[in-house]
Parts: C-alpha cells; sequence; structure tokens
C-alpha cells in the first residue's frame, strides 16, 4: 500500500488501522523485505530448524557463487537462496544456512573469509513473519 507524504501520511494510515484493531507491522524500511521477502512465494518452510537467515551483496563476477558455496555450502545445508540482479555491479542475495546452536559462532568468520558484505536477518520481523 502507498501513501502520499503530505496529503496522506503514513502515520494517518497506520493509526487507522490499529484504531480499527488490525495488527500493523511497517516494512517501509526494511531492506530484507523490500529486497527479497516480496518477491518470494511459498511461506514458512516445514521442518526447518536451526535456520540463520543472511542477506548479502555479491559481486557480479564469474567465480563469485562458486566461492559463495565452495566455502559454505560443504560445511552446512543450504535452505533458501534468493538472488536480485539490479544491472548493477553487486547482486543481492538473501540465504538461509541450516547451522547448529553450538556452530553458531563459526559461522561470522567463515562470512567474513568470503569477504562479501552481509548482515544477520535471523530475527528480521519481516523474515519471521512470511518466511520463518
Amino acid at each position: 500500500m502507498q501513501t502520499h507524504p503530505e496529503n496522506d501520511p503514513r502515520s494517518a494510515l497506520i493509526a487507522s488501522l490499529t484504531g480499527q484493531g488490525f495488527p500493523v507491522l511497517d516494512l517501509t524500511d526494511n531492506e530484507l523485505a523490500k529486497l527479497h521477502i516480496r518477491h518470494l512465494v511459498g511461506g514458512h518452510a516445514e521442518r526447518v530448524e536451526d535456520e540463520v537467515v543472511l542477506r548479502f551483496e555479491f559481486p557480479e563476477r564469474p567465480g563469485a557463487l562458486f566461492n559463495f558455496l565452495n566455502r559454505l555450502g560443504g560445511r552446512w545445508t543450504i535452505s533458501m537462496f534468493h538472488y536480485r540482479n539490479h544491472g548493477a555491479a553487486d547482486g543481492r542475495v538473501v540465504a538461509g544456512l541450516v547451522v547448529p546452536e553450538e556452530e553458531r559462532h563459526l559461522v561470522g568468520a567463515a562470512l567474513d573469509e568470503i569477504g562479501y558484505p552481509y548482515w544477520d536477518e535471523s530475527e528480521n520481523p519481516a523474515y519471521r513473519l512470511f518466511l520463518g
């Protein structure tokens, strides 16, 4: 839904909906929702436990995906992978990894070794609401 910032501000819409008893979660500034969730279908995955959800900027160059898969895919199961190309130097990726709780501390080091910018989206409300 879109509002006009001056004539019909978002805050008025939110107030109207909550005033009528509807729960509202404003995802306007949520990068995961804007870049990925709105393009995904299927909903919640059954029987996927210990999922860590990460958002990346992949360099648009040969070998970038292979590098990612080679470093992470052999160690942890990739439970979700969504790639968006906007014609820029970087592609945008959201990926789910099945990582046992006792190995969570190893994920950051593995991602730092790959060298792509990343954000942990595991607790993102858009992920939790639509996919988690």
